[in-house]
């Protein structure tokens, strides 16, 4: 079958690099003779048959835009048999041969159940800030979502260290430490709590009760928001029942996604989006576009969201060794 038009959606989150990614499948795709039309809103787009077709001009200067200019949605009518069938029937009207779907697990679920059900097309790419998708070292938006809690970490330390007082910091992450790992090591964070280890508060407590007897002025505790033991807020109020020390929580949330994606963003997007032109080209599909020791990859849908990527032990090893 030949290619001649496909369809690209961004669902779930908002990443940083989405419009990176974005530009790329436009631009090789018309590099290609190729047409493409952007589906706004996610999979709620092509249920409703929202589409525009995209063209130079449309992905102009929007490299730098945090954000994703088609809009993300999550849609519960795609979940439905119904729903699905009104989104296989826009594909049909508008002639797409292929879709390109960027987003996270729930992005890629999708994408596995339109293809099962009627032989849909399909290609991803990742882009969720979490870095969770199993199959690429990176997704888009991780990298700028780190560095945003950093700056945020950075200017804390000061009021920290400043005021002498505990303070944990919650990031985000959903069950996925990644986020959490990342900044605590380039934050210089004293302690990290992440889903993918048991927390002991008593630990906690022992470690933040030495460092205060050893003179340090600011002690800042990274809290991942799928910690099992809690959010930053009643970890912190456990602590203090044992810690009598003055404490303050500050949770990060949304401005971690925000703002212009980072360099190392812009080039991990506009390489996967290259790449997932290429792959359609090629009649790969049913996989999501990766990035692995550097060279691109693909991985079945199914194995994105059911097989978990592992955290790098070694960088929580050397945050605990760092923080002494």
């Amino acid at each position: 079958m030949v290619i001649k038009r496909i369809g690209i959606l961004t669902s779930g989150g908002d990443a940083p690099g989405m419009n990176a990614a974005i530009r790329a499948v436009v631009r090789t795709a018309l590099h290609y003779r190729l047409k493409v039309f952007g589906i706004r809103y996610g999979y709620q787009g092509l249920v409703d048959g929202d589409l525009i077709e995209l063209d130079r001009g449309t992905v102009a200067n929007i490299i730098q835009r945090g954000g994703t200019i088609l809009g993300t949605a999550r849609s519960q009518a795609f979940e439905t048999r119904k729903g699905m069938a009104r989104a296989k029937k826009i594909v049909d009207c508008f002639g797409l041969d292929a879709l390109v779907v960027i987003g996270g697990d729930g992005t890629m679920r999708g994408a596995q159940a339109f293809m099962k059900r009627y032989g849909v097309k399909i290609i991803g790419l990742p882009g969720t800030i979490d870095n969770d998708l199993y199959g690429t070292d990176f997704t888009i938006g991780f990298d700028t979502a780190v560095n945003n809690a950093l700056d945020a970490v950075d200017q804390i330390r000061d009021t920290a260290s400043s005021l002498e007082r505990l303070f944990f910091i919650e990031v985000m992450g959903r069950k996925a430490g990644f986020i959490g790992l990342a900044v605590a090591l380039a934050g210089g964070a004293e302690e990290v709590l992440i889903p993918e280890t048991k927390t002991s508060i008593p630990e906690l407590i022992k470690k933040l009760n030495e460092n205060i007897k050893k003179g340090k002025k600011s002690n800042i505790v990274i809290v991942s928001e799928g910690d099992e033991a809690g959010n930053a807020f009643t970890i912190a109020r456990k602590v203090r029942q044992v810690l009598n020390e003055d404490y303050r929580v500050a949770v990060l949330g949304y401005i971690q996604r925000g703002g212009k994606p980072s360099a190392n963003d812009r080039i991990l997007a506009s390489k996967l989006g290259n790449a997932a032109v290429e792959a359609i080209r090629k009649g790969i599909f049913g996989c999501m576009v990766g990035e692995v020791d550097r060279k691109i990859v693909y991985t079945p849908f199914k194995q994105t969201y059911t097989k978990r990527k592992k955290i790098n032990k070694g960088i929580y090893r050397i945050i605990r060794i760092l923080s002494e």
